[in-house]
């Protein structure tokens, strides 16, 4: 199986087959919009900004399962996000990245590449802290343990790291750009 047999759905049910992202660099996220993490999109829209002509995509999976953090509409997100953060790269609709509803796609993306820890800093040690009581083995399973987790795709297909919310959006933009 290989990145490129998934679909997604955009809002309004519109299909969105990775194969059309086929050799290309896609860094593919679960956001919100509501979170400590939401300014994160401005990073994000730089990016896309910078490298979407030399072959970046940069795919965002709105998903509500962290504390709620994402209780509007497709409609009420993309909004805010296009109004607030001026997003222009393409919003799935929102979906279940762990368990029972999960999306496939995010099956195979843990497969790929597990959990390795938060790194360091004040934001690594207060997730670390938070995550303890609500999961004391989280650092055991390759779930997504927050909003804003980011997986690089280059552009053969495969999965070439992870990068947890607390990870600094300049190292996550260095690694993009080694593949670009």
């Amino acid at each position: 199986m290989s990145i490129y047999d998934f679909i997604l759905e955009a809002p309004k049910g519109v299909q969105v087959p990775l194969k059309d992202f086929e050799g290309k660099v896609m860094l593919i996220v679960n956001t919100a919009t509501g979170c400590g993490f939401t300014p994160q999109y401005e990073d994000l829209e730089a990016l896309y900004e910078q490298f979407h002509d030399k072959g970046l995509e940069i795919i965002d999976v709105p998903c509500n399962q962290f504390a709620g953090q994402t209780p509007g509409t497709d409609d009420e997100i993309h909004e805010f996000c296009t109004l607030k953060y001026k997003t222009q790269f393409p919003q799935m609709k929102k979906s279940d990245v762990n368990g029972e509803n999960e999306l496939p796609l995010y099956t195979f993306l843990k497969e790929q590449q597990g959990f390795k820890g938060f790194g360091s800093g004040p934001k690594a040690l207060a997730m670390s802290v938070m995550l303890k009581g609500i999961d004391k083995d989280y650092k055991k399973n390759p779930n997504i343990k927050w909003n804003f987790t980011k997986f690089l795709v280059d552009r053969q297909g495969n999965v070439v790291a992870r990068f947890e919310p607390t990870e600094s959006m300049k190292n996550v933009a260095a690694a993009v750009e080694k593949l670009i």
